[in-house]
């Protein structure tokens, strides 16, 4: 069993496709397979001790020999390189997630640990080899008491073929560039795709290191990581960059997993969006009674408009309200205060009123509360009755505010806290850690007015991260919130089942008075917002998606149209055998509302979507009672 997953130099020399693979100054020193044996990693050091990758999936070479290291101040961990050692082992463990896609996991892998020494420094770089992905970081431990810092991650990404990268900057619009034209930086986690050949390059378990972002490497089709950088893009042109130095450890150093997945098809992508999770150590194996997920509905900032709102989340089977920005004064200010309400917003009769008819209560508290008085506001919400906290305008690049933002997310999870975390912060798996962070921005949601094309590439770019708060804008016959909505009312409800956040906002800007018509809104009394069974069933990136969702033993169809016109057919061969279902299909009217339409299905039936541009449709199938 060893050798098939781990073989040294010796060994290796017998093969003739590593042979013409590695290059005369290079040496090849490990192999690991994933469990079905597609995917490996390669691993070599040349005559210098510059230790290299490379990444090969299904045959295809997806990545060539491309550096590993880390530059610090203290020992040199670059050059110089011997390896004086490895373990390995098998990783197959399934657990239960609730607050996911699917309600559990299968986290199988191979790992191997390559213990590595340059010179008066020690350290271990841990890979794993799942089936379609690679996973490694870097870890330095016993650095003394001394302070070191991180000068930079060598890490890159040396593609053996052109590819097309998805670029796009924290909440901004995506930016189809080649990867030898890449202008500034692209986000983790960041899609490429080439002929049949789609990666996503992603990050996981980042809770003190930097937000990192992908630069345009040495060579061509290649990139590699450069530290946060606070960029302003104006017609895709860098207008100023602001660097943090400050990147300092004490006692050990251990980076984020840097994480490929790759696959022949845009959909499979989906496979690896909860591979962030598997990634993460959690602190105990059970996820608490108080996370709660749930639809959410903002509340205006008075007494009786947060008391009709409730009112309305109850109708509408929604499980909280928010209570968002001005709630205790001027959210940038110093001199507010979040322990305190402002007089015409009377926050115990709203709680008392929330809690009479089931519905939890989420506060907003900017970072510039926050920093100053998380410990003192955590156990006060705690003893009013408040359910949750929206962070905002956290800081979620530089090491200070991730550093910062962890102990905040232990803190939320100690004290019994839903944790909802904006603006740019975009998720690495800590909900694995901590199971009250339900959801966190990090996307360009509906109130920046994000177009069919956005809407149709986020499902293959930004949610293979993890959940992510869209606000969804729904119209009304009082305001349509042209502003804000390119696409059809039908794409707006599609997109709840497409996209997915175990806290969903809906009705981001609405008022609870103005919704009224039963049959155009009911459909969000029965969407959930986290699911037994998840699949990407048929899509490519920008062009059209549609995604199956199950609760229970009732399946959702979410399909969305990119800027033309979109469609397919496929078998409903996820249904129950020997079951009729009654799908109640959401579709476009053809003149800007919503026609609902209901047919008899069946296993193995085909099912036709067929989308004009900017359009959707959402299905609900539910199981015939015999």
């Amino acid at each position: 069993m060893k050798n098939k997953y781990l073989f040294f130099a010796f060994f290796l020399a017998l093969s003739p496709f590593c042979n013409n693979a590695v290059s005369a100054k290079q040496k090849v020193v490990a192999l690991l397979y994933s469990p079905d044996n597609r995917t490996r990693a390669q691993f070599s050091l040349d005559e210098q001790g510059q230790l290299y990758y490379r990444l090969i999936f299904n045959t295809r070479l997806i990545v060539n020999w491309s550096r590993l290291g880390i530059e610090t101040t203290g020992s040199s961990l670059v050059r110089g390189i011997t390896l004086k050692g490895s373990a390995k082992k098998e990783i197959n463990e399934k657990f239960l997630w609730p607050l996911g896609e699917d309600a559990s996991l299968v986290n199988h892998c191979n790992e191997l640990m390559l213990h590595c020494t340059s010179g008066r420094g020690n350290y271990d770089i841990i890979v794993r080899v799942y089936d379609g992905s690679l996973a490694f970081r870097y870890v330095c431990k016993q650095l003394g008491d001394s302070i070191v810092q991180l000068k930079s991650e060598l890490t890159e990404f040396n593609l053996a073929t052109s590819y097309r990268i998805y670029q796009y900057h924290e909440e901004s619009v995506f930016r189809p560039v080649m990867v030898d034209s890449l202008p500034g930086t692209s986000d983790l986690p960041s899609t490429l795709t080439a002929a049949q050949s789609y990666i996503s390059i992603g990050e996981a378990d980042n809770r003190n290191y930097t937000k990192c972002v992908l630069v345009h490497g040495s060579r061509p089709n290649s990139l590699s990581l450069q530290f946060y950088t606070d960029t302003i893009y104006r017609d895709h042109r860098v207008k100023s960059v602001r660097k943090d130095s400050l990147i300092r450890f004490t006692d050990s150093l251990i980076t984020p997993w840097r994480t490929i997945s790759c696959s022949s098809t845009a959909i499979g992508l989906h496979a690896f969006s909860q591979l962030n999770l598997k990634l993460v150590k959690p602190l105990s194996n059970e996820v608490p009674d108080y996370v709660k997920p749930g639809k959410v509905f903002r509340v205006p900032i008075n007494t009786q408009g947060a008391l009709d709102g409730i009112d309305f989340a109850q109708k509408m089977n929604f499980q909280y309200i928010l209570v968002d920005a001005g709630w205790y004064g001027a959210e940038f200010r110093t001199t507010s205060d979040p322990t305190r309400y402002l007089p015409d917003f009377h926050l115990p009769d709203i709680i008392a009123h929330a809690r009479q008819k089931g519905i939890g209560v989420i506060l907003y508290v900017n970072y510039v509360g926050l920093k100053a008085k998380i410990d003192i506001i955590l156990p006060l919400y705690k003893k009013w009755g408040v359910s949750g906290l929206k962070f905002g305008f956290v800081d979620g690049g530089t090491q200070k505010g991730l550093a910062w933002l962890d102990s905040a997310m232990k803190k939320g999870n100690d004290y019994g806290m839903i944790l909802n975390v904006h603006d740019h912060y975009k998720p690495t798996g800590l909900s694995r850690r901590y199971p009250c962070v339900l959801s966190q921005e990090g996307i360009r949601g509906d109130e920046n007015s994000p177009d069919a094309f956005h809407n149709t590439v986020l499902p293959f770019t930004r949610y293979l991260a993890g959940p992510a708060d869209f606000t969804f804008c729904y119209p009304n016959k009082v305001n349509d919130y042209s502003k804000n909505i390119q696409v059809s009312k039908a794409q707006q409800m599609a997109l709840t089942i497409v996209y997915f956040d175990p806290l969903q906002a809906i009705f981001w800007y609405g008022r609870s008075q103005d919704y009224k018509d039963e049959a155009d809104i009911e459909f969000f009394k029965y969407v959930p917002t986290v699911w037994d069974e998840s699949k990407y069933v048929q899509g490519e990136i920008g062009e059209g998606i549609t995604v199956a969702r199950r609760k229970g033993r009732i399946w959702y169809l979410g399909s969305a149209a990119g800027l033309q016109k979109w469609g397919g057919s496929f078998k409903l061969d996820f249904l129950e055998k020997n079951q009729v279902y009654t799908a109640t299909v959401y579709g476009d009217d053809g003149q800007g509302g919503i026609q609902v339409k209901k047919v008899e299905l069946r296993h193995n039936d085909a099912f036709v979507v067929d989308l004009d541009a900017k359009g959707g449709q959402a299905v609900i199938l539910r199981p015939q009672i015999k």
